[in-house]
């Protein structure tokens, strides 16, 4: 298979060790031959593959009507990514060139600027030029790396990033609790021995009922004190993490199948934020005192709160008096925590010793 080679004139920026960075420019046209647009999916296997959010046909709307116009500009760069196949030369008496090196696809990808590009594409103007700003990394974790820490800062949304987080090396401080969380969601969602297999909406599972983010959230609650912190210690694969989480999703569903099964968060508060994020707490309370781990142990675990729910129907009266009808519940942090208490509550009452008296005279 015979390549052929396209070169850019650059501006070479040094940054970082052994890092260079070069800014060129080129036509929507020209990109489209040495850069694609990866979209985030998933392969057989189930793992996570490409990472760029899906297009937004209105915003991309937006920007052709404005790059339609004859004075439109675009100053903000694009950035690409290369694995291979790029190369940075520098020419004799100064000066420095990209050469990239194109067989039967494009060898770079997109790493922002996926909107203005496409939207510059469907305008057909061939004599417009963006600047572009290209990294050539050592692989593919690299690149996707790289992906995360360039749009972290700007308005994508967070369940993209969380979905790339697992097997990411390096990450800031500030993500690293989340990896553990988002790894063990997307092994929740995509094993086939799941009880919550495709249940969780991520961005590669659209059609999931259970917000990810929320799955998460309980997840790092119990990493940080509870029963994933206790099963996980001293160890690196998730696989004790997941069957506990996975028994108990299933002993969860076992004991309210009327309230999950072909619900989703605007009909039960089972699958609502709110309610995962809720039952996080249960499964630690539940752990803590029955050491439980299988799913007959969490069904049992689960019992005290048959009859005393109101996941899709009536109210919930809490101890501190405040009665709230079941769609009221918010994922907010004090509804949240409300709801919490009142589920552990009714799980530890079984287990309170019984307050000693003396007996009235018949």
């Amino acid at each position: 298979m015979s390549k052929k080679t396209f070169k850019f004139e650059a501006l070479l920026a040094e940054q970082g060790t052994n890092r260079s960075v070069v800014m060129v420019r080129a036509t929507a046209t020209e990109i489209a031959r040495i850069a694609t647009i990866e979209r985030l999916g998933r392969d057989a296997h189930g793992h996570a593959v490409g990472f760029q959010r899906p297009q937004v046909a209105g915003h991309i709307a937006e920007i052709r009507d404005y790059l339609e116009e004859p004075d439109a500009v675009m100053p903000n760069c694009v950035v690409l990514a290369f694995v291979g196949d790029a190369r940075i030369v520098n020419k004799r008496g100064g000066g420095t060139v990209l050469e990239v090196d194109v067989g039967d696809h494009p060898p770079g990808f997109v790493v922002d600027g996926q909107q203005r590009l496409t939207a510059l594409g469907q305008t057909g103007r061939e004599d417009f030029q963006v600047f572009a700003s290209c990294l050539i990394c050592r692989d593919m974790k690299e690149l996707q790396r790289q992906f995360i820490l360039v749009n972290n800062t700007r308005p994508l949304a967070k369940s993209l990033i969380y979905e790339l987080l697992p097997g990411m090396d390096h990450l800031p401080e500030r993500l690293a609790p989340r990896q553990l969380a988002a790894e063990l969601t997307e092994r929740l969602n995509f094993d086939p021995a799941s009880s919550l297999r495709k249940a969780v909406k991520m961005q590669t599972n659209p059609t999931g009922v259970i917000k990810d983010t929320a799955l998460q959230k309980a997840i790092m609650n119990s990493e940080a004190a509870g029963a994933v912190q206790i099963v996980m210690s001293g160890k690196k694969d998730v696989a004790p993490a997941f069957e506990l989480m996975n028994n108990f999703f299933a002993a969860v569903q076992q004991v309210f199948p009327g309230e999950w099964h072909g619900h989703k968060p605007t009909t039960s508060r089972l699958v609502h934020g709110a309610g995962i994020t809720a039952l996080g707490y249960v499964m630690d309370e539940i752990y803590a005192r029955r050491h439980a781990t299988s799913k007959a142990a969490f069904v049992e675990g689960l019992a005290p709160l048959v009859g005393k729910t109101a996941w899709t129907e009536g109210q919930w009266t809490f101890a501190d008096g405040e009665v709230v009808r079941w769609n009221r519940i918010e994922n907010v942090p004090r509804q949240i925590q409300q709801l919490a208490e009142h589920l552990v509550g009714l799980v530890r009452a079984p287990h309170r010793p019984a307050r000693s008296g003396k007996r009235k005279a018949a």
